[in-house]
């Protein structure tokens, strides 16, 4: 029945692409995928009629879902009928509201997922975010996930634009492989796209969010992005600026537009928490970089003495035969970057509590629990006012019910956490 559905899907896609002709930008990486995406569509859609992907939808049968701007029926025959309906519906009637700009995140599980999307839906801009040990479960070395990633620059033609990020060697090196026009991001000087002296902004657990300088062609104009941590959102915000300065628009209408920028649930967001702390919302997924990377943001975050920081990390999944040691490698970017409690969740995980203690962390700051709701109401117990917690870890491991057992007002999680849905809570 999927396989069915998912030849229809691609059918009514593909005509209403034919029928409708709308440019598509496509985003694809091991990580940051949905946070460019949210920011391109905060730029984008202030001067073009634009839409993005419906939630996560990346992937063979998520994206045809985007493209005709429905949900999945799950489980439900009518629904599907509903989802039918709506592509034929678009086909033989013009929908006038239908967008100029499609902004379409390009998942990839299995070896040719990346080439099947951009076969269905070709781009007139390719966005190659980071290259990292995901989904090794299934293309069994990060070499064969940047000859897949590499896909969506290198189908695109002589029209179109590669938008690259310099700062990752893999990805730098696929504008070799391109015919498109190349523009660069990052914070290196030779980066076309650049970020300069980004920093927090607050102290403490007072954190308000970060800002930075955002430079292109000798323009340079001041960003300030409220409510989240991490490198990765100004990765974001300059995808957002490469796209905008291939529709020809300036520093300032970008920067302008960024305010606007939403923040993906899970990403770094900050939540306050019972007991006057602070929660580093991470929960969405995790892989060994970025959760090296949410470590390192830790460590940048001066706290009083007697406050403590604390990383409540779920498994890591889908990494194949990299598992252990990309555990390994978290455990001892625990102990580098400075953490005084580490909880863990799940079996894979012990090898992150198990690394960090070899490092030198003290065996009495560090516990395992099976599940996440069993982890949330141990920290309950050990954080203090003025304490700083970082949540982090695989779809899996579902770690936003950490989060939840945490957060000061979990009336709000449905509009601040991940995984609220009714499909979640079985």
């Amino acid at each position: 029945m999927k396989k069915i559905m998912q030849k229809i899907l691609y059918i009514l896609a593909k005509k209403v692409l034919k029928k409708y002709k709308p440019e598509v930008i496509g985003i694809t990486g091991s990580m940051g995928k949905t946070s460019a995406k949210e920011a391109v569509f905060a730029v984008l859609s202030s001067k073009f009629k634009v839409r993005q992907n419906i939630k996560n939808y990346n992937n063979e049968l998520g994206m045809p879902l985007s493209i005709l701007d429905v949900e999945s029926g799950n489980r439900s025959i009518v629904k599907w009928l509903k989802v039918i309906f709506k592509g034929i519906s678009l086909i033989l009637f013009k929908d006038k509201d239908y967008p100029q700009i499609l902004i379409l995140e390009m998942g990839a599980d299995h070896p040719g997922d990346i080439k099947y999307l951009t076969d269905l839906a070709p781009c007139k801009i390719g966005v190659a975010t980071g290259i990292g040990p995901a989904h090794l479960e299934f293309f069994e070395s990060v070499d064969k996930i940047v000859k897949e990633k590499r896909v969506i620059i290198s189908h695109l033609d002589s029209s179109g634009c590669a938008i690259l990020n310099h700062d990752d060697e893999k990805v730098y090196e696929m504008r070799e492989k391109s015919k498109a026009r190349v523009l660069t991001y990052g914070f290196d000087s030779e980066a076309g796209v650049r970020a300069q002296e980004d920093s927090i902004i607050g102290d403490g657990i007072e954190i308000e969010g970060m800002k930075f300088k955002l430079s292109y062609n000798g323009s340079v104009v001041p960003v300030f992005i409220p409510g989240v941590l991490g490198r990765q959102h100004i990765y974001a915000a300059l995808v957002a600026t490469a796209v905008g300065v291939a529709y020809d628009m300036n520093l300032v209408e970008i920067s302008e537009s960024l305010k606007n920028y939403k923040a993906p649930k899970g990403r770094m967001n900050l939540i306050p928490g019972i007991k006057k702390t602070l929660i580093i919302d991470d929960s969405y997924n995790s892989s060994p970089i970025p959760a090296e990377a949410a470590l390192g943001v830790m460590k940048s975050i001066n706290l009083p003495q007697d406050d403590k920081k604390f990383a409540i990390l779920g498994d890591m999944l889908e990494l194949g035969g990299f598992s252990e040691e990309g555990h390994r490698q978290v455990g001892r970017a625990v102990f580098a970057n400075g953490i005084d409690f580490l909880i863990t969740v799940g079996e894979r995980s012990r090898d992150i509590g198990r690394s960090a203690i070899k490092e030198g962390m003290p065996e009495e700051v560090v516990f395992n629990f099976p599940t996440a709701e069993e982890a949330g109401l141990f920290a309950q117990s050990k954080i203090k006012q003025g304490d700083l917690i970082l949540v982090k870890g695989s779809q899996g491991a579902r770690m936003e019910k950490v989060v939840k057992e945490l957060m000061a007002e979990p009336l709000l999680a449905k509009d601040l956490l991940v995984r609220q849905g009714e499909e979640w809570q079985s």
